[in-house]
């Protein structure tokens, strides 16, 4: 036990107080995204706990820090509102069905990530160039950056004073001509337009209210139409409708976020024995209390957010009844069809995310995590927070970053993070809510600026043009599309890119024996790109009698050059001309042998012959060819 703790307190000092720095600027960017998600944040808080703790202990990469991520979050959006659509159509309707897709969602996704793990593909991220990993740095931190522009807006206020949402119209539900407002299913007039509200025949009651172009419900005070001269459609919700800050509001928030920034940036020439985040972090919100300073904290962001849920611990003690919680989801194949698209992209874009990050702290700390570790972690993470009411998450670039610029090397920093969180969950509300988030914007923009790699510029002239169009291509894709494209574009478009450079790397160099006899020596790899032109350096019709075909400079790499081997010497068979082929590789030469006969004769045996395998069947021929029988 005594050396547990040791390896997971290397430096305690300092991962605490990076844990505590790296809570703070959690706590923004989880609520935003819950708010994206539409789901409380009280949820999303507490799946950032489990997937941060658990992940902290047991993952395969010490310093990194993991929670509910906007990555995750987003792809999880479409899903939530089609969810609540479902549950309305349950002979039993049920409202929020959403959410309980979510937490079904989530625990299918740490599965897929546990078996990654288990199945050992955490190491296939050692495939991903090095420039697709600084386009994905580069292309990662313009997104934490656009998403901190958000904190520069507010939100609109519609009719009674509540968030304005923004909706889209979708069918067409009443006509409307002359304030009549007819059924079009029915034809009949079924209410009436008078100023701004909107009167039901039978009843003569207010039913709805006309404001801005969207139909209020006078219950519920929640847009149930879009409304123009036509007449009455159907709506797509699609988020809190912003607007840019202005006045005072917003020079306070652009002067704290500058003397935030500027802390961060000065402190660490004066002394390193204090983490600058945190410290800027501290004097910004004392300034901003005893100033009196009209600046919105995390508090006023949380209360103003348009989210929904109910109190934290009244909350988390609901989640602790899981047969009450899981009680609404319908366990069918409908439900498992629905939701496994969804689960398996999130697990994806959390795997990629998370061991891309996991690279980036290997070469910041000089140090090496352990991939296949670190998925079965994330996924364990995922299961126990969905089980529990929680969101799903993946490991977090940003507040990485930050926790390692902090000093945060151990596992105790990940595990300072989630207890921080939990406590505000818990009890410390009331003080982590007067944090101004100009301050943890200027810890997140300092955190930008450290985490682009600003020399991409300077090498972009220097490095191949291949590498530099895959770095800026997976630097916007990451931007306007997805994390998880952006990686497999990239890595495709350099595997494309490789496979071609070294389809023009075949060389044939061609000289005679005495006898008379033709020597093609092959140079340069032999793969599926440059069967081609390996074709091409034979001239069968005009050859001698005798050829013979020497691999000694060539490395046939694939099933593709096998066959390619195989019709070539069936060719000059047609020809009635005999062939050698030399120094092939043993796994080569079993293939052959397996393809036909005639290699019998024709494969010379060397003791130079080369010992490589085949990337098509890599050491499944252990044994020497002499033990094997033809």
């Amino acid at each position: 036990m005594t050396n547990f703790i040791k390896k997971i307190t290397p430096n305690a000092k300092d991962d605490v107080l990076a844990g505590i720095t790296v809570s703070l600027a959690m706590i923004p960017e989880v609520v935003a995204f819950a708010f994206v998600a539409q789901i409380s944040p009280i949820v999303a808080l507490f799946g950032a706990f489990v997937v941060g703790i658990i992940s902290a202990l047991f993952g395969g990469r010490p310093g990194l820090i993991s929670g509910a991520a906007g990555a995750v979050a987003v792809i999880f959006v479409t899903m939530i509102q089609e969810g609540h659509a479902r549950g309305l159509l349950f002979d039993n309707p049920v409202e929020n069905m959403g959410y309980f897709y979510l937490l079904a969602a989530v625990v299918l996704m740490g599965f897929i990530q546990v078996l990654a793990g288990v199945f050992k593909l955490g190491k296939f991220v050692r495939l991903i160039p090095h420039s697709v990993m600084m386009g994905f740095v580069n292309g990662l931190a313009i997104v934490i950056f656009i998403a901190q522009l958000g904190m520069f807006t507010e939100n609109k206020k519609d009719f009674f004073g509540q968030n304005m949402r923004k909706t889209t119209s979708k069918d067409l539900i009443y006509n409307v001509s002359n304030n009549q407002v007819k059924d079009i299913a029915s034809n009949t007039v079924v209410f009436t337009i008078d100023g701004n509200a909107v009167i039901n025949n039978s009843t003569k009651e207010k039913a709805f209210l006309l404001s801005d172009g969207q139909v209020f419900d006078m219950k519920t005070k929640k847009v149930v139409f879009n409304a123009t001269d036509e007449g009455f459609y159907s709506i797509k919700d699609s988020g809190v409708v912003k607007s840019a800050m202005q006045g005072e509001t917003l020079y306070i928030m652009i002067g704290l976020v500058l003397l935030t920034m500027l802390i961060v940036w000065g402190l660490p020439k004066l002394t390193t024995k204090i983490p600058a985040a945190l410290t800027a972090i501290l004097i910004v919100t004392l300034i901003s209390i005893f100033s009196g300073l009209s600046s919105i904290n995390v508090g006023d962001f949380i209360r103003d957010g348009g989210g929904a849920g109910l109190n934290g611990i009244d909350e988390i003690s609901s989640k602790l009844n899981l047969l009450e919680l899981w009680s609404n989801l319908p366990f069918n194949l409908d439900t498992l069809k629905f939701i496994a698209p969804y689960a398996f992209l999130a697990a994806s874009v959390g795997l990629i995310e998370t061991l891309m990050t996991m690279n980036l702290v290997d070469e910041l700390t000089e140090s090496r995590g352990n991939g296949n570790k670190e998925c079965v972690a994330q996924g364990a993470g995922n299961i126990v927070s969905g089980m529990f009411g929680g969101t799903g998450g993946c490991g977090m670039i940003g507040q990485t970053v930050i926790n390692i610029n902090a000093g945060g090397r151990g596992r105790l920093s990940g595990v300072t993070m989630a207890l921080t969180l939990l406590t505000f969950i818990l009890f410390a509300d009331k003080y982590i809510e007067q944090v101004p988030i100009a301050a943890l914007v200027g810890v997140m923009f300092m955190m930008v600026i450290e985490t682009f790699a600003w020399s991409s510029f300077r090498i972009l002239k220097k490095i191949p043009v291949s590498d530099a169009f895959v770095l800026i291509i997976v630097s916007a894709v990451t931007v306007f599309f997805d994390l998880a494209i952006a990686v497999f574009v990239g890595v495709i478009i350099s595997a494309l890119s490789f496979a071609w450079k070294s389809a023009k790397k075949i060389r044939a160099r061609k000289r005679f024996k005495a006898d008379g006899t033709k020597i093609y020596e092959i140079w340069g790899p032999l793969f599926f790109g440059s069967i081609t032109d390996f074709n091409a350096k034979f001239d069968i019709k005009n050859d001698p009698n005798e050829v013979e075909i020497d691999f000694v400079e060539a490395r046939v790499s694939d099933h593709s050059a096998i066959e390619a081997i195989f019709a070539l010497v069936e060719k000059y068979q047609a020809e009635g001309k005999h062939i050698t082929l030399k120094h092939l590789s043993e796994d080569c030469k079993i293939l052959l042998h397996k393809a036909s006969p005639i290699f019998k004769d024709i494969i010379e045996e060397d003791i130079d012959d080369p010992r490589y395998h085949l990337a098509a069947n890599p050491e499944d021929f252990p044994k020497p060819l002499s033990e094997y029988k033809f």
